[in-house]
């Protein structure tokens, strides 16, 4: 329905010429920023009212295991079983914080959710084995448990941007005390509040995406990222972080990828890079965080994926 109105927008209203690179730039622009806004209303609301019936303090107990590591490995295994998007991911991520949940436990949940899902792996299974799926579900794991270990061990609690004072009011709600209508009224607007204050980031980011997906085709990163580059991971991960889509969107662009030539290693790190490090996710955390933050978290996942990138190539060349 969406890629039908979106067509017709581009096509149609628009009057662009078909399968050109504008046509191709304009059309992902529509299609993909009326998907993130439609999911991004949906999915805080359904959150946010899922977050009414459990207290922070039951959250914060939950995650905030005393046991070293522990909740950086729950964040990562929940973020696993919740197929969210990185964009749709973000308010349960925001939701954390309220609870008081310490940040690198949170970013190891961020991580998680939109690289890992039972919809890329079977996807993986079918494409490309058990071993390439199992390595893949396996890195990212770990790439979200030591991101999520290594931002806490940095303490920079201070670059968030005094997110907590700032919703210190909804935290002292008592959610649970609610009727069902106040509940729904509280989801609502709770969800266009945070729309309201994230939409043009969202709109500057997927247009960014969307010059590059138009602009640059699918054989240039085979072009240049070809099996026997030594840059051909890192290019991988800097292509795809303009990008925007879920992991089972990406897959079948790493089938393309892989029969053009590009190494299963370098492909798989490009998809975890659309998944896990995409710009408009970027655009959406600086409204909470500052940019010192954001690098730091694009540095730590970039440096695990690159890391993989080189490893799965080493391990499948055998």
């Amino acid at each position: 329905m969406l890629k039908i109105f979106a067509d017709w927008l581009t096509y149609s209203i628009f009057k662009i010429t078909p399968e050109t690179l504008l046509a191709e730039a304009v059309n992902f622009f529509i299609y993909d920023t009326i998907k993130i806004f439609l999911l991004l209303i949906v999915i805080i609301f359904f959150v946010s009212l899922l977050r009414s019936y459990l207290p922070p303090e039951k959250i914060r107990k939950i995650l905030s295991q005393e046991k070293k590591y522990f909740g950086n490995i729950l964040a990562s295994l929940f973020g696993i079983i919740t197929p969210f998007c990185t964009c749709s991911a973000i308010p349960l991520f925001l939701g954390f914080l309220e609870a008081g949940v310490p940040l690198g436990t949170t970013f190891s949940f961020l991580v998680a959710s939109p690289m890992i899902n039972e919809v890329a792996l079977i996807m993986l299974l079918g494409m490309f084995g058990w071993k390439i799926a199992l390595l893949y579900v396996t890195s990212g794991l770990l790439i979200a448990i030591f991101s999520g270990i290594i931002i806490g061990k940095l303490k920079v609690e201070n670059l968030l941007k005094n997110f907590g004072e700032k919703n210190k009011t909804a935290n002292q709600i008592k959610l649970s005390e609610l009727s069902w209508k106040q509940r729904t009224v509280y989801a609502k607007n709770y969800t266009f509040g945070i729309i309201k204050n994230i939409w043009v980031y969202i709109i500057i980011g997927v247009g960014i995406g969307a010059i590059i997906h138009g602009y640059v085709p699918t054989d240039f990163l085979a072009q240049y990222a070809g099996a026997n580059q030594w840059y051909a991971v890192p290019l991988a991960v800097l292509l795809g972080i303009p990008l925007y889509s879920n992991a089972a969107g990406v897959i079948p662009l790493v089938g393309v990828l892989s029969e053009k030539g590009v190494s299963i290693g370098t492909s798989l790190a490009f998809m975890m890079a659309v998944t896990g490090l995409s710009f408009p996710e970027f655009m959406i955390l600086r409204k909470v965080m500052k940019i010192k933050l954001i690098l730091i978290f694009a540095s730590v996942v970039g440096t695990g994926i690159i890391f993989t990138g080189y490893l799965f190539n080493f391990i499948l060349a055998k």
